[in-house]
């Protein structure tokens, strides 16, 4: 088998994660637990004053450690009950092919996530969509039809278990 002649070359070097104390891992299980809960709330339950709680969270924030707040959105009651992974394979893998990629997907209507993956899969996209008429379209229109990509498997999600998202 040939080499490839555009290798991939090598990503940033490994960060040292940050340090937290019990204090930070109290904060990030509080908030993951409920990330509308408010300042004074968060502090008593944590057991630290409102103004050290402001000031901790706000490190959080600018270490990376906490990256945003968001909405959890129930696909079903939206409209798009129907949900999948698709798993997909390209034929090369140059670096800016593979991220344009997965920007160029992570950007469809419809796709929850798109992740590059290592094994036998390039990438793996969970997407919901309304019926399995605007999943197949989905699926030909935007992934098998698109330049590159030398293998598509569709699997139909029955039942999610969401896992707690604290690590």
């Amino acid at each position: 088998m040939p080499k490839n002649p555009h290798p991939l070359t090598p990503g940033p070097a490994p960060t040292a994660p940050p340090l937290l104390d019990e204090i930070d891992r109290a904060l990030v299980v509080a908030l993951v637990d409920d990330g509308r809960i408010s300042n004074a709330a968060l502090a008593r339950e944590v057991g630290i004053a409102e103004s050290t709680c402001v000031g901790r969270v706000r490190s959080l924030r600018e270490r990376g450690v906490i990256t945003g707040f968001h909405a959890s959105l129930d696909a079903a009651t939206m409209g798009r009950p129907l949900q999948a992974v698709i798993a997909i394979g390209l034929s090369g893998h140059d670096r800016a092919q593979v991220e344009a990629f997965g920007d160029e997907m992570a950007g469809l209507p419809g796709v929850l996530a798109a992740f590059n993956i290592s094994g036998a899969d390039d990438f793996l996209v969970h997407v919901s969509a309304e019926s399995p008429d605007q999943l197949r379209d989905f699926v030909l229109d935007n992934v098998s039809s698109r330049p590159g990509v030398s293998h598509v498997q569709t699997s139909l999600i029955f039942r999610a278990h969401t896992g707690r998202q604290s690590l």
